[in-house]
């Protein structure tokens, strides 16, 4: 993958997800505060593109009423904002005690700017023009040491999901998967035990808003395959059907 530098929107983290209060699967929401337009929707759609949930904010005034209004698990900031700069919307944040993890993008690069940046309660700091790989990678760091109730790693029996690399072992052998098996592996992993059902693997892995049979084809035929890359390894089945109802993935005998 190439390197890509953010100028403009020509970009192209991983994909965390939280619990909402319904049970439902969440997205892990990313307020940006970017004045520039171009730079603002580049990294919308890079990060939308990484499966991030992402809200834009152009003013230091609209993104502190958003963070402080509804909750996020990241926040990236510019500094040279309109109305209210970004070191006086961090430090009002942090004296209100805000602990959600801030990282700072900016064209100011000399250390005295980081230095001022970091004391203000910022976790990380970031220089324009950047590699988003780059950008992805800290991203991924913050999030790890974000909120200690934040599960970064889903495990039943000899099933172990890593998702901040993504990456899937059984019994300590890798297993390489498709984006859409690892989405649909890490929604049951997460509903472990309960038997799920096809309309609801559409809602929220295919993000369907309505069942169709065509779409009932492609979910069986990702269940069969995932079931055989899960069963190729040595352990028992532990993804299974349950006729008529659905699937559900679990070290206990069906």
């Amino acid at each position: 993958m190439k390197s890509r530098h953010l100028r403009v929107p020509d970009i192209a983290v991983r994909r965390f997800q939280r619990r909402t209060a319904d049970d439902r699967v969440a997205l892990v929401r990313i307020l940006v505060v970017e004045d520039e337009k171009k730079v603002a929707r580049a990294l919308r759609d890079g990060l939308e593109s990484e499966h991030y949930e992402v809200k834009l904010a152009s003013t230091g005034e609209e993104g502190f009423f958003l963070v402080n209004s509804e909750t996020f698990d990241l926040l990236i900031l510019d500094l040279m904002l309109p109305r209210r700069d970004g070191l006086e919307v961090l430090d009002a944040l942090r004296k209100r005690g805000l602990q959600t993890p801030v990282l700072i993008l900016t064209a100011k690069d000399t250390v005295e700017d980081r230095v001022v940046g970091l004391d203000s309660g910022a976790d990380d700091y970031l220089v324009k023009p950047f590699a988003f790989p780059e950008l992805l990678a800290r991203i991924r760091v913050l999030l790890r040491r974000g909120r200690p109730d934040q599960v970064l790693r889903l495990k039943i029996a000899d099933l172990d999901m890593d998702l901040v690399t993504r990456k899937v072992a059984r019994g300590g052998k890798a297993i390489e998967l498709t984006s859409k098996e690892y989405d649909l592996l890490e929604y049951l992993m997460r509903q472990s035990g309960r038997i799920v059902s096809r309309e609801e693997m559409a809602r929220d892995v295919w993000r369907a808003t309505s069942r169709a049979t065509p779409l009932d084809n492609v979910i069986d035929v990702t269940i069969a395959r995932l079931r055989r890359k899960l069963e190729a390894t040595p352990g028992g089945k532990l993804l299974q059907t349950v006729r008529g109802v659905g699937f559900r993935l679990s070290e206990e005998a069906p």
